[in-house]
């Protein structure tokens, strides 16, 4: 029999036994190739109405083909792409798709305008690696040649090398090897990295550098927030034939930029970077213009001294003398999404390296850290969480008023709270690092997960029911089960409390996990630490208070009754639990799910029948027929993912970049809620704001549109959004104003006389 001081060290590698599947599987950012390696994109036009779009895709990657297109701008009547059978495949995310590997090759047919020389060609595609990790949705801009008509003279787009590449043409003798797109030959990314300050980071090629002094940068749609003077890091020293002396990065550069602040609010804009680079011994790019999408959170308010920063030197092209492939060079426009460019650069960052160069950190981090407590306090109110606090209310109840038991069954629970909380974002950040873009709450994503927390929360229903029990005493022990059933049942009511708790984003705790998903790895965890002591803090103070502890009721008969009534919570929320997996998976997914209730069930009542008789061949079947119940768990996966009905409401529909974009292009005023079926924040402002008549007439009267994006499951394009708007989960909700400008994302819990006044702000 096991010691129970060794129960402890037991859990603690059953679960670290859990995760090391995932960390060993994860690959890192510098594991996976920049997109613009794994997928090569040329294109040549072999005649005038025929144009050939080709992708060179590298083994261990593929390409989805319902997610390939191409569109010709005016100038050339495109007739519907060619695209070649692809191999079937089974996708978790897009059901039954068509992949390519190897290599695509798209046939783009069509009629040119008369004189027309040159067409543009918007190319969209996205793909993934064989690691498990995709790519966000790609689009890429090329400007192709075409062919002369009978009787003209031929000459290529841009007359040099690069031109003639794309082209399909000979390059021109002598070079060693022709450049890179402009995409592949400087990387560039942008986060804010706190409310006073961003961070840019330059990453030239091997072979490639960038100029300091031809960097211009701007902050647009920020009202009341500007950019000063940026912090560069020491360069190398160059003689350049055109700028004299001057100072480049062969390597890359990390650049913090001060923010100059006129107001401490959040606000959401877009960074405005222009730079110039060169190929070593090779050709000079033009200026290169980036823009990212940046949540800016809260900041303090600079003094009004503070200087702005000064008026930047402009960014003209390099004299045309340099290389005639200078403009061939401009015609590939890498234009990224904000998911693929506005990365984490400091989540591998050591903290005491952060906080040298960020004096404010510290502050930033006991911030961060007493929201996290706040956070985790106001969890034990939500009713995802009360279901399961009722199981430890009943517990300390029973403990009576031996303190020392009180003391021991709160530790226990504030272990497994504690436990459980980093575990899950460890697993997160590590997941995000791989590439993954994942928020609070991702795990409910998964059909199994669901389904799985559905039998627990039937099985504990049935315990406290009394159709089986833990931890009676067995026939012959001296020792029974029920002295070790404490420490066991604490620890993992706090790990149920936990993985119950992830739809409840409460106001104070999405602020904490914000910082936590950006943070470095060490702090990241400090964070889910301090939400998970929160949630643990009152039962720990009933346990080492002893004032509050003479004040709970004294053991008696009444806790039979009150067991029993606790069941029916536990079922209300596997039943909520189920009507999650139909709108996952659909009413085939319940089905199945309801079978394995039921061989749950029978193998559990079949196993407390025969438990104290002389039959271990019965106990065993028991509890086989109980396992078998998770083989509905494991057929989930083959069943497709339930497509969310479209809006039918008048101004409202279903959430797209594309239908955002074009809105907001009308100058409509657009109201963007991002939401899920598990997420019980999300279904409460439903109920009482965004589904009444009030907020209905409010739509109509400012003309406005509401997008709804449906998280339940996987979603690359909603998960996208919420990273640009520096969201762990949902619900999000971003509000666009009227005539265009940066979005207002309003508050987690929405009032009517909130949503009023910001509507109004929207219109002015």
């Amino acid at each position: 029999m096991t010691p129970i001081r060794t129960l402890p060290a037991l859990l603690l590698l059953f679960l670290a036994s859990l995760l090391a599947p995932a960390a060993s599987a994860a690959i890192t950012q510098d594991d996976l190739l920049p997109v613009d390696e794994a997928f090569v994109l040329t294109a040549t036009a072999p005649a005038r109405d025929r144009i050939e779009i080709r992708w060179k895709i590298t083994d261990g990657y593929y390409l989805y083909r319902h997610r390939t297109g191409v569109e010709a701008e005016a100038g050339f009547a495109a007739q519907p792409l060619q695209l070649p059978k692809g191999k079937a495949y089974r996708d978790e995310f897009f059901g039954d798709v068509e992949t390519y590997r190897g290599e695509l090759v798209a046939i783009l047919p069509g009629r040119p305008a008369s004189g027309t020389d040159s067409v543009s060609l918007k190319i969209k595609y996205q793909g993934c690696a064989d690691a498990g990790i995709c790519y966000p949705p790609q689009t890429r801009t090329l400007k192709l040649a075409l062919p002369p008509a009978a009787g003209d003279a031929f000459v290529p787009l841009g007359g040099g090398a690069l031109a003639g590449n794309l082209l399909g043409q000979t390059p021109q003798a002598g070079m060693d090897a022709l450049p890179l797109p402009e995409g592949q030959a400087f990387a560039f990314e942008a986060i804010a990295f706190n409310g006073n300050e961003l961070l840019l980071r330059f990453t030239p090629a091997r072979g490639y550098y960038v100029y300091r002094d031809r960097t211009s940068m701007a902050l647009e749609g920020a009202q009341g927030v500007s950019l000063q003077a940026p912090r560069w890091p020491k360069g190398n020293a160059h003689r350049d034939e055109h700028f004299g002396d001057v100072t480049v990065y062969f390597d890359q550069a990390e650049v913090p930029v001060p923010l100059k602040r006129d107001r401490a609010d959040a606000v959401t804009a877009t960074l405005r970077v222009t730079f110039q680079g060169c190929q070593t011994d090779g050709i000079c790019y033009p200026p290169m213009t980036r823009r990212v999408t940046l949540a800016i959170p809260s900041g303090t308010v600079t003094p009004a001294s503070t200087p702005d920063m000064p008026a930047p030197a402009t960014v003209a092209p390099l004299p045309t003398a340099t290389t005639p492939v200078d403009a061939a060079a401009a015609t590939l426009d890498t234009t990224m999404s904000a998911a693929s460019i506005a990365t984490d650069v400091e989540r591998t960052r050591p903290p005491e390296e952060v906080l040298a160069r960020n004096p404010r950190g510290t502050s930033s981090l006991l911030v961060a850290l007493a929201l996290a407590l706040t956070g985790g306090l106001i969890l034990n109110l939500m009713p995802c969480v009360l279901p399961i606090l009722s199981l430890k209310a009943l517990s300390l109840a029973e403990s009576g008023r031996e303190g020392g038991d009180a003391r021991r069954r709160a530790l226990w629970y504030t272990a497994g709270v504690l436990v459980s909380f980093v575990a899950v974002g460890a697993l997160a950040i590590a997941l995000r690092a791989a590439g993954q873009a994942l928020g609070w709450g991702f795990q409910l994503q998964q059909p199994w997960v669901v389904g799985l927390l559905a039998y627990v929360m039937f099985a504990v229903g049935l315990s406290l029911s009394g159709v089986f029990a833990i931890g009676h005493r067995l026939a012959g022990t001296g020792h029974g089960l029920a002295s070790r059933r404490g420490p066991v049942g604490d620890f993992f009511t706090g790990v149920l409390a936990v993985v119950v708790a992830s739809p409840c984003t409460a106001p104070f705790m999405g602020v904490a996990l914000a910082y936590a998903f950006t943070a470095p790895t060490p702090l990241a965890l400090l964070v889910f630490a301090v939400l998970g002591l929160g949630l643990a803090l009152p039962f720990l103070l009933i346990g080492f208070v002893p004032a509050l502890a003479s004040r709970l009721p004294r053991p008696g008969a009444w806790m039979d009754t009150l067991k029993q009534v606790l069941a029916f919570p536990m079922y209300l929320t596997a039943v909520w639990l189920l009507w999650v997996l139909g709108k996952q998976r659909g009413i085939d997914a319940v089905g199945l799910a309801l079978v394995g209730l039921v061989l749950l069930a029978l193998g559990l009542w079949w196993f407390q029948r025969a438990r104290f008789a002389v039959a271990p061949l019965q106990r065993a079947l028991a509890l086989a027929l109980a396992v078998s119940a998770l083989v509905p768990l494991a057929m989930l996966h083959r069943l497709p993912a339930e497509i969310a009905a479209a809006p039918t409401t008048e101004g409202h529909a279903a959430y797209s970049a594309e239908r955002l974009a074009a809105l907001r292009a009308e100058g409509r005023i657009v109201f963007v809620d991002m939401t899920a079926d598990w997420c019980v924040t999300c279904k409460a402002n439903e109920k009482a704001v965004l589904n009444t008549p009030a907020f209905r007439e409010l739509l109509a009267t400012h003309d406005a549109v509401m997008l709804t994006g449906d998280w339940t499951n996987v979603d690359p394009d909603i998960t996208a959004f919420l990273e640009a708007h520096g969201a762990v989960g949902v619900p999000l909700y971003v509000l666009y104003p009227r005539g265009g400008g940066a979005g207002e994302v309003l508050p987690t819990v929405l009032t009517q006389d909130g949503m009023r006044r910001a509507f109004e702000r929207a219109a002015r």
